[in-house]
């Protein structure tokens, strides 16, 4: 009988601990982060200042790649169901400040810093095209052994999501798009956009400020230390070869994803409008989509608690038509 509990009690111990994966080989800060140049140390510092704004504890992961390190935030339960959440462009994994409290009371949240924007992945090889950036992602998911996940993917880390999906087909069980952009349709013209343009030949802090008022509903929703790390961001980003590579997916494309998705935009929105609504329904197999009312592009700020039922109530629920 004592042998028969031992044996028990070890196998519940290791049933417990292979559930709960942890990433002790990659917590370990590489040199650019520690002997960062006075730049860089000022965007890190204020990169951390704004991790903080998450108010839960969290694990950043440096896990070494075919093109570079990438830079992973981890949060929520051990044995929660994986949640991996793809920011827009320039915003850095810390965009999900406003989010990341409510997804991580059940989830395990694996926020990734693109590589080839401000944050803290580093890029050491060239990526030759926007498939290998979609192969980039796939390495993590394998490193980080992520079987199973939903996806979250906000404007460009929408269009980002929708790229990389067809390579996850069986390894994503929900995909959210928040404000896709150039995903569904293209970016159209419009005042604000326009508004942007003449801005490029006014000092960086007035660009920044055009592209927020554009962007967001309320900017003074945004909190400060935030904004100071996305005006670092703005000053140090530099437009990479593949932006132009964006343009919206086919049809086919869309008709080929297996996986439920949610599709959620502004109704004060500069990149989509009702068309991406009405795509996401009629196109995706099982698609839905929702204008949420008083939003721009930066739902997840301006409409936070909004979003944060809509997504969690659609990751919770059997969304099958």
């Amino acid at each position: 009988m004592r042998i028969y509990k031992i044996a028990l009690f070890l196998t519940i111990s290791f049933s417990l601990t292979s559930c709960k994966k942890d990433y002790l080989q990659y917590t370990e800060k590489p040199d650019y982060v520690i002997n960062a140049s006075s730049k860089q140390e000022a965007y890190f510092d204020a990169y951390d200042a704004s991790l903080k704004l998450w108010d839960i504890p969290v694990e950043e992961l440096y896990i070494p790649t075919s093109f570079g390190t990438a830079h992973i935030i981890v949060s929520g339960p051990k044995n929660g169901e994986s949640l991996v959440l793809l920011h827009g462009m320039n915003a850095s994994s810390t965009m999900w400040y406003p989010n990341a409290k409510a997804f991580s009371k059940d989830y395990r949240l694996f926020a990734i810093d693109f590589i080839l924007e401000p944050g803290k992945s580093l890029k050491t090889k060239t990526f030759d095209d926007v498939d290998q950036i979609a192969t980039w992602y796939t390495e993590i998911f394998d490193k980080l052994e992520l079987k199973e996940f939903n996806l979250v993917g906000a404007s460009r880390g929408g269009w980002i999501s929708v790229k990389i999906a067809l390579q996850n087909q069986d390894r994503i069980k929900k995909m959210v798009l928040l404000s896709p952009a150039q995903t569904f349709i293209w970016i159209r013209p419009s005042s604000d956009l326009f508004k942007n343009i003449i801005s490029l030949f006014s000092s960086e802090e007035k660009q920044t400020d055009q592209i927020l008022e554009s962007m967001s509903s309320n900017v003074e929703n945004i909190d400060k230390t935030y904004l100071k790390q996305f005006y670092i961001s703005e000053a140090n980003d530099s437009i990479n070869k593949f932006t132009f590579d964006m343009q919206p997916f086919s049809k086919r494309y869309f008709q080929s994803l297996k996986m439920p998705v949610l599709v959620l935009i502004g109704d004060d929105d500069v990149i989509n409008n009702e068309k991406t609504i009405e795509m996401a329904k009629t196109l995706i197999p099982n698609g839905q989509g929702e204008i949420i009312n008083n939003a721009g592009h930066f739902l997840t700020v301006d409409q936070a608690e909004v979003i944060n039922t809509k997504i969690l109530d659609f990751l919770k629920t059997n969304n099958t038509k």
